[in-house]
């Protein structure tokens, strides 16, 4: 029987300590490859800071980008 999502998440969290040291060790590595390091470099960074906001733009030419929620139910609505 397959694991349930959480349970997943909880197994892959016991091993966070040895896979931030094993990007620590590849960012470290002075013979990796470059891709290697800095893809290490920014796991960890990612990890420890959390993904850099990107801003969401129009072009130039277009309308500016606009969000449309729907399926929200309002007060009252059941």
């Amino acid at each position: 029987m397959a694991k349930a999502p959480t349970e997943i998440r909880s197994l892959a969290r016991g091993h966070t300590e040895t896979a931030i040291n094993v990007l620590v060790g590849i960012m470290n590595q002075t013979e990796a490859p470059h891709a290697a390091r800095v893809s290490a470099a920014c796991a960890v960074l990612d990890r420890g800071w959390g993904k850099p906001v990107q801003a969401h733009e129009g072009t130039e030419d277009g309308p500016p980008i606009g969000v449309i929620v729907t399926g929200v139910p309002r007060k009252g609505d059941e």
